[in-house]
């Protein structure tokens, strides 16, 4: 398959910003519509990692936000480093905090999404809600607030996994899609805004070299 057999992502002009630090990591905020790993098409190795390894040749990625996702995000700078940060994603013991906004007025002020997730293989990259075989899937979230005016809901969001597109297809399962979600939103909700108002502002993990906890905030732009 040819890399024009693949979706081009549109150049993304900004630059991830560096938030922390230290000889072993890196907390920095990357922004919308800049892929974290190179992508399959040759039009589209420009990403977060390729960026930052021009000045730290040793950066790895640990994990990922999607192309349209900002926000902050844990690069290591050393292999020991990378494998106790997957360890502690993999023991979900690094807690991820994120932004939305979302469609409609959501009445609760507070709850949890428990549907489990799988491939929606005809409709990659998409994913669905599959009770029989899906994965287990939980989001809590919390209101910020509420627009009345807009008939929009900002949330703070709390996922306890991450599977892929979970954010993304919990909230539109519920009937509030994120604005601006190209993938589960209806059309007067992807309209509402150019980009997906989703970010994931803050992280926090046990530092691998001094065992202290380390946290990272960086607000979103919206």
């Amino acid at each position: 398959m040819t890399s024009t057999s693949y979706h081009i992502v549109p150049n993304c002009l900004k630059e991830p910003i560096i938030l922390y630090q230290d000889p072993y990591l890196l907390l920095v905020n990357k922004p919308e519509f800049l892929l974290s790993v190179p992508g399959r098409a040759l039009e589209n190795k420009d990403c977060l990692i390729t960026r930052l390894q021009r000045i730290f040749p040793h950066a790895t990625i640990v994990h990922r936000l999607d192309l349209d996702t900002s926000g902050i995000m844990v690069i290591p700078l050393v292999t020991k480093v990378h494998s106790d940060i997957s360890r502690q994603f993999q023991e979900r013991n690094i807690q991820k905090e994120y932004i939305a906004e979302v469609f409609g007025i959501v009445s609760a002020d507070s709850g949890s999404i428990d549907l489990p997730i799988a491939k929606d293989w005809p409709n990659r990259p998409k994913q669905k809600i599959d009770h029989d075989h899906g994965k287990t899937s939980l989001t809590h979230w919390r209101v910020l607030q509420r627009d009345l005016k807009q008939n929009k809901t900002r949330l703070l969001l709390m996922p306890h996994t991450g599977r892929t597109h979970q954010l993304r297809i919990h909230l539109s399962e519920i009937g509030h899609p994120i604005l601006g979600c190209d993938m589960y939103a209806h059309a007067e909700a992807l309209e509402r805004s150019p980009r997906l108002l989703l970010h994931a502002t803050s992280l926090q993990l046990t530092h691998p070299i001094t065992q202290k906890k380390l946290s990272g905030f960086c607000p979103p732009e919206f």
